[in-house]
């Protein structure tokens, strides 16, 4: 067998267990909604969590602001070069000082992806002298990162804070620094990190602390800061990683962190280092949704509300295959990977966009639909909801 058979193969089986992948053209639009197949659906899949990426009046202020002169070098679109040579823009700095001042002035430091930030951090920072304590249910970047660092690393029941504290209390001693690692809302099960468990047992066995913050950041605490600012624990937090480009409606993530782990990272950290920086225009619609978010504390109380409604709803249908939270990520699990793909194909006849969540993004036999809430929808979205499930 040749290797386009084999992948002709390995793909055939994929379709056989419902796990086959297909890309979705999809066209962004107002009041979250987007264009697929030609049609006009209901967006249960984006992660524009404030409606601020589809918010077109926005996108107009943005440009009359920054779109003047479209020959001065705030509109460029490519920094053509990494950050450590001639990328690091005038716009960059500008979007960590803001960041800075929106997290109480720690610093912070911009990269061009989430996936980046996440694939890079640990390895940086991590040796072999150290270990690393994960969530089972951390994202794959995040796994990746573990993957990628030289440290020996272990992955903790999902939530289990007495298990973790046995794992300290067995085996902090035997290495130079221990990172625990955690996202703080969950970007597939839409629960939440017991972050202020998390800071007393770093603080008890002198860890790290590593949060991402990607599903929090903009729809949770005092001006979005995320669910670290909500529980009051953000000074305890080592490295707090968010994300431009879900309820911030751009594109990038950054850490905020002290200045010396700044330094470090931009020194030691690889897909930093090695990678280009983003353009300038990007950067400064970053700048320009921070302040949008700040202001957004209606939009905010809405989601929790449709959040807490569709649990609701859908805990009366049939508690088991519903997660307790109160995010606005909401699934429902279906169980085999054939009945995911099949509901989620009756919901977009229906026009609500939805897609299967199946192996190996989630364990066998708790696919599921992820439905992704925006407070761009009418709160009575939810509703519909309910009856169409």
């Amino acid at each position: 067998m040749d290797f386009t058979e084999y992948l002709s193969a390995s793909l055939a089986e994929l379709e056989h267990r419902g796990c086959r992948r297909r890309l979705c053209e999809t066209a962004p639009g107002e009041k979250g909604t987007v264009r697929c197949g030609g049609r006009e659906m209901v967006n249960l899949s984006g992660n524009d969590y404030l409606g601020l990426g589809g918010d077109g009046s926005l996108r107009e202020c943005f440009w009359n602001i920054f779109g003047k002169d479209l020959r001065s070098g705030e509109s460029a679109l490519t920094s053509s070069s990494s950050r450590l040579l001639t990328g690091s823009s005038p716009a960059c700095a500008r979007l960590e000082e803001t960041l800075s001042r929106w997290y109480g002035g720690r610093a912070a430091l911009v990269f061009g992806s989430g996936w980046h930030a996440n694939t890079g951090i640990l390895p940086a920072l991590a040796g072999k002298r150290d270990l690393i304590l994960a969530d089972k249910l951390v994202h794959a970047s995040l796994i990746d990162g573990m993957r990628l660092a030289e440290s020996e690393f272990f992955r903790y029941g999902h939530l289990d804070m007495d298990r973790l504290e046995s794992l300290l209390n067995a085996r902090r001693e035997k290495y130079d620094r221990v990172f625990i690692v955690t996202e703080s809302v969950f970007s597939m099960d839409g629960d939440e990190a017991d972050l202020r468990k998390l800071a007393e047992l770093k603080k008890r066995f002198d860890c790290v602390l590593v949060v991402d913050e990607a599903h929090a950041v903009g729809v949770r605490g005092p001006e979005g800061r995320g669910l670290a600012a909500e529980a009051g624990v953000s000074e305890s937090i080592d490295v707090l990683v968010g994300t431009f480009g879900k309820a911030l409606g751009s594109a990038g993530a950054y850490a905020v962190t002290a200045p010396e782990t700044k330094d470090y990272l931009i020194n030691k950290m690889r897909s930093f280092i090695f990678t280009t920086a983003l353009p300038p225009v990007i950067l400064n619609w970053s700048c320009f949704a921070v302040e949008q978010v700040k202001k957004m504390d209606e939009e905010r109380a809405k989601l929790r509300r449709m959040g807490v409604r569709l649990r609701e709803i859908f805990r009366k249908i049939d508690a088991e295959r519903t997660i307790p939270g109160v995010s606005q990520i909401v699934p429902w699990i279906t169980g085999s990977e054939e009945s995911a793909t099949a509901l989620a194909a009756h919901w977009r006849e229906k026009g609500y966009l939805v897609f299967p969540i199946r192996v190996p993004t989630v364990p066998r036999g708790r696919a599921r639909l992820r439905i992704s809430l925006s407070a761009a929808l009418p709160e009575e979205t939810v509703e519909k909801l309910g009856e169409l499930l």
